[in-house]
C-alpha cells in the first residue's frame, strides 16, 4: 500500500522525472507516486500498449502530469532523442529512475548464448549508463542539482543458478551508482539505488505465477508499492544528505539467506 502523501513533505511538486521500464510492475508504481507527489513523469517504454495503459493509470494518480516516450534504451541515438524530446515536452529533467531490466531465465552459463548475455547487459546495465549519462548532462546544464536512482537486485548479491547474464548486470548496478554518485556530486546530483526481492510479477512477465516461493524475515511477499515509496524518499529533500548508498527494500530476504 502507498503510504499517504503529505503536501510538500517530498517537495516534487512541478519537478520532472524520467522512469524507465514504465510500462509495468515496479516502473509503472513509481510513476503513479511521482505524479502523486504532483511532479511531471516521463513513462519510458519500448510497449506501446503497455506504456499506453501505465500512463492512463499515471493520470489518475494525482496533480502531476503523465506522459508517454518510446524508447530503445539500450541505443545511444534513442536515449538522447528521449532526453530531448522530454525536455521539449516539460522544460528540463529533475529526476531519472533506472528501472528497466530484462532476464536470462533457466539456461546453465555453459548453454547461455552470447546474444543472450549482450541482449541482458544492454537494456538492464548499458541503458542505465546511456540514460545517466545524456540525462546527467542536462542536469548539469540546468545548474539545480538533481537526483537519480537506480533499481538494482539482491539477485546482485548472491548467486543465482538460473539467471547469469541478470545477476551479474544488476551487481554492476550497485557498484556503478557508487561510482556515477563520487562523479556528479560536485554537481549536487545524487545517485542512490534500491534492490528488491521478487517484487510482483517476476522480469518479462505480466502476471505472478501462483504460489511463487518468496522467503524474508517479514513473512509477506513484497508489491510494487514498497519498492516506490523507497524510490521516492531517495528522490525527495528528506534524503538531501543521501547519496552513493544501495538500500535493501527485501522484507529481510538477505537476512534469511544467511539463516540457511
Amino acid at each position: 500500500m502507498r503510504l499517504p502523501a503529505k503536501e510538500g513533505a517530498l517537495k516534487l511538486a512541478s519537478k520532472v522525472a524520467i522512469v524507465t521500464g514504465a510500462g509495468r510492475n515496479v516502473g509503472e508504481e513509481v510513476a503513479c507516486a511521482l505524479v502523486a507527489e504532483g511532479a511531471n513523469v516521463a513513462l519510458v517504454d519500448n510497449n506501446q500498449e503497455r506504456l499506453d495503459r501505465a500512463v492512463e493509470k499515471a493520470s489518475k494518480a494525482g496533480s502531476g502530469t503523465a506522459r508517454a516516450f518510446m524508447c530503445d534504451v539500450s541505443s545511444s541515438h534513442d536515449v538522447q532523442r528521449m532526453v530531448d524530446e522530454v525536455v521539449k515536452s516539460f522544460g528540463g529533467i529533475h529526476m531519472l529512475v533506472n528501472n528497466v531490466a530484462v532476464t536470462d531465465r533457466g539456461v546453465n552459463v555453459l548453454d547461455l548464448p552470447e546474444d543472450e548475455w549482450d541482449r541482458v547487459l544492454n537494456i538492464t546495465l548499458k541503458s542505465l549508463f546511456l540514460c545517466t549519462k545524456y540525462v546527467g548532462r542536462q542536469m548539469v546544464a540546468q545548474n539545480e542539482g538533481g537526483a537519480i536512482v537506480n533499481i538494482g537486485s539482491t539477485s546482485g548479491f548472491h548467486a543465482r543458478g538460473n539467471a547469469t547474464a541478470y545477476s551479474a548486470a544488476k551487481a554492476a548496478v550497485i557498484h556503478v551508482t557508487r561510482s556515477i554518485a563520487l562523479q556528479l556530486g560536485q554537481f549536487n546530483i545524487r545517485v542512490n539505488s534500491v534492490s528488491p526481492n521478487k517484487v510482483g510479477s517476476p522480469v518479462g512477465m505480466d502476471e505472478e505465477p501462483p504460489g511463487r516461493p518468496r522467503k524474508n524475515v517479514l513473512g509477506r511477499g513484497a508489491v510494487p508499492e514498497d519498492i516506490a515509496n523507497a524510490v521516492l524518499f531517495l528522490l525527495g529533500e528528506k534524503s538531501s544528505f543521501v547519496t552513493g548508498i544501495d538500500l535493501l527494500v527485501d522484507g529481510g530476504a538477505t537476512v534469511a539467506m544467511s539463516m540457511d
